[in-house]
Parts: C-alpha cells; structure tokens; sequence
C-alpha cells in the first residue's frame, strides 16, 4: 500500500514538472512570436491564419474582387430563401378571434 501511494504521488509530481515545462515553453515561444511582430497580437493572428492556411493572401485587385464577389452571392442566396419565408410569415390569413362577453 505505501508503494502504490509513493508511486501515485512521483507520478503526479512528474506530470506536474513535465506540465510546468511545457507551459514555460509555449510562454516564450508566444512572448518571442509577439516580440518579432512588435506586440501586434491581430498582425500574430493574420501570420497565423497564413501559415496555416485558413486564409488565404490578396495579392491583387481581382483577388480582392474575387473573394467579395463570392461572400456576396452567399449574402444574395440567403436573403433569396429568408425574404419570401418573412412574407408568408407576414401575409397569413386573418381569421376572427371570438371574444367572450
């Protein structure tokens, strides 16, 4: 019994030094990132964003075009579905409500 919690307890002092390191590696490594894009956190973000390949760079006007073309057609498909659903939402038939006297 004194072996396993002896065991339980290097383990977990282990895990916690190894978790401690780690967490002192990705501090630097993120001062270091800020450091060379001179503490613009939306500039680290955007070099991010690159690299990874979530975005992609516009390089000319007609990139630019293209990209703003695209999200229109989507804001213009949209606006087609949602426009005749809120007039029939609109437009229902009036029917009598009967009161009671």
């Amino acid at each position: 019994m004194a072996t396993t919690a002896k065991t339980r307890k290097l383990t977990t002092g282990i895990m916690l030094a190894s978790s401690a390191l780690l967490m002192l590696w990705v501090s630097a490594a993120f001062i270091g990132a800020l450091n060379q894009v001179n503490w613009q956190v939306s500039e680290l973000m955007r070099q991010y964003m690159l690299a990874t390949g979530m975005m992609k760079p516009l390089h000319t006007l007609v990139d630019y075009y293209t990209h703003i073309k695209g999200i229109e057609y989507l804001i213009c498909v949209s606006f087609f579905v949602a426009f005749p659903v809120f007039v029939k939402y609109i437009n229902k038939e009036k029917r009598p409500i009967p009161v009671m006297k």
